[in-house]
């Protein structure tokens, strides 16, 4: 794996980094050009994105060090400032919250704004999840022999010390290469298709407004759910993981916007159809 991609003196730029970098910058631009063509001014990409970077990111690590809470007290200010450590529902809970209060702020139509953003974050988590492969940071999944199996020695969590490995195997003594299921390419693999299916329809569906953002929350939360039974996230008394537990609440969510957009759409057809 690549944690570094370029280090000149005591400057290094992480792989990590690029990719989430580059995920915020492709999905301002194609943000941009979606809200124009739709007649929306599209100076509101840049605050969305901006939002979405800080409530993201701030989301994300807040609730990593609540989760791991002992590890965060031995060395908070790294934990906080590295590329690492990043919780996804956390981020997805407070960037939401961001987003939304920003298109709020700023005057635009939610339904329509959501609508543009949702085959977006599919692309942006696909191009994020490139990144936490490259830098081997821990997203990966248990061990494995098949024939895909990587093994992430040089990544930035490598597996043979990762905690999670070595409760599973129960030992310390973990061989440095070991191959374990390469989780993010599996939820590349995933988030891609759901990206190309919504953007290719978003037309389709412009005058159901909610429509297509619902989609993306039953679809991601599926994607989420599913890729949860190839990582090491601990699981609940309830038998699922966390982040299981905020993919149903996302599927569920997801229905409900889609029921309120289709509900919307019979409802204006029953009007006409009085006149």
């Amino acid at each position: 794996m690549y944690p570094k991609l370029i280090q000149i003196g005591p400057i290094t730029i992480w792989s990590f980094g690029v990719m989430m970098a580059l995920a915020f910058i492709t999905t301002s631009w194609l943000l941009q050009r979606e809200l124009r063509r739709r007649g929306i001014d599209d100076n509101a990409a840049g605050w969305i994105t901006i939002a979405a970077i800080v409530g993201g990111i701030v989301g994300a690590k807040l609730f990593w060090a609540f989760e791991h809470f002992d590890e965060f007290s031995q060395a908070p200010l790294r934990s906080l400032f590295t590329g690492a450590g990043l919780t996804w529902y956390g981020g997805l809970i407070l960037g939401a919250i961001a987003v939304i209060l920003t298109i709020k702020a700023m005057g635009k139509p939610f339904l329509q704004v959501a609508d543009s953003i949702g085959p977006l974050i599919a692309l942006g988590y696909a191009i994020g999840r490139m990144g936490c492969f490259l830098s081997g940071d821990g997203d990966y999944g248990p061990p494995s022999n098949l024939p895909w199996a990587m093994s992430f020695e040089h990544g930035t969590v490598p597996p043979h010390l990762n905690p999670a490995i070595q409760k599973l195997l129960g030992t310390t003594d973990v061989p440095p290469d070991i191959r374990v299921h390469p989780t993010p390419l599996y939820e590349i693999a995933m988030s891609l298709p759901i990206f190309f299916f919504l953007w290719s329809r978003r037309r389709r569906y412009e005058g159901m407004p909610g429509f297509l953002f619902g989609m993306y929350m039953v679809l991601g939360g599926c994607e989420r759910f599913i890729a949860e039974f190839w990582r090491l996230t601990p699981k609940t008394p309830f038998g699922l993981t966390v982040p299981q537990t905020f993919s149903l609440a996302m599927i569920a969510g997801g229905a409900i916007f889609i029921w309120y957009a289709k509900s919307k759409k019979a409802q204006i057809r029953k009007a006409r159809g009085r006149r």
